[in-house]
């Protein structure tokens, strides 16, 4: 397909205009007129860009991608690297952020309370990215919080009471801990998200709401995935999904 076609669908379908973000959603670097084979990711690094070249890739779609806001513009040291990569080997770099978390079919939150067994029943927060619903079974908190662990794959960190029983959750993908407070007000027993700040420790045992960090990477793991499987569903590109380990 066109590269034009290629960013025309996805736009269409993540509507990124109804966002304001942190940096620009859709085609973030121009490589390649025709697009036949995308390689997805969560996060555009070095270690991506190279596996997108050895797989002969035509474009790099992902979540996290450049160009945000307050960053130094120069192009120099890794930007320079990573942008040389792309620019070399006539490779697009396509990303959307908030768009992604926020679609209510293949996005970060919707695909993480699939894979979380939580059942969603409203959204509310700062442009609608903070989701709130229910947990599949009632258990305590650091049961809650093992369940998770396994689930993703990756020991998450549990914060205030151990004991709460956990029926009502919020959750938001990512860097979404500054959330908690507006979790808290929402009336839930627990508060997920991928990151975690030194005051959420101090909310959580005060206000009494279990915070569980599961990752920045490993919460948003699956709407970029969930976005790949449908654009090769609705286009003739090939799309590959690399998931590169991150610890955090």
């Amino acid at each position: 397909m066109q590269r034009s076609e290629l960013i025309a669908l996805l736009d269409a379908t993540l509507e990124p205009w109804r966002f304001k973000d942190y940096a620009p959603n859709g085609l973030q670097v121009e490589g390649a007129s025709e697009v036949k084979k995308v390689v997805t990711g969560v996060t555009a690094s070095q270690a991506l860009l190279d596996e997108a070249v050895a797989r002969g890739a035509d474009a790099v779609l992902v979540h996290h991608g450049y160009f945000w806001k307050n960053e130094d513009a120069r192009v120099t040291g890794i930007k320079r690297r990573r942008l040389k990569t792309l620019l070399e080997n006539d490779i697009n770099l396509v990303a959307y952020h908030l768009p992604l978390d926020a679609h209510p079919v293949l996005g970060n939150n919707v695909r993480l309370a699939e894979v979380l067994g939580l059942t969603a029943e409203g959204q509310g927060g700062d442009q609608n990215l903070l989701w709130y619903g229910r947990a599949e079974t009632v258990r305590n908190a650091r049961d809650f919080a093992d369940d998770l662990s396994a689930r993703l794959g990756r020991e998450t960190l549990l914060l205030g009471p151990q004991d709460k029983t956990i029926r009502r959750v919020a959750w938001c993908t990512g860097g979404a801990q500054g959330f908690f407070a507006d979790a808290v007000a929402l009336g839930v027993d627990a508060f997920i998200t991928g990151e975690v700040s030194e005051q959420n420790l101090h909310l959580a045992e005060e206000c009494g709401v279990a915070f569980i960090a599961a990752g920045h990477h490993a919460t948003e793991r699956y709407g970029i995935q969930a976005l790949g499987e449908w654009l090769m569903q609705n286009s003739d590109a090939t799309v590959e999904f690399v998931d590169l380990p991150n610890p955090v």
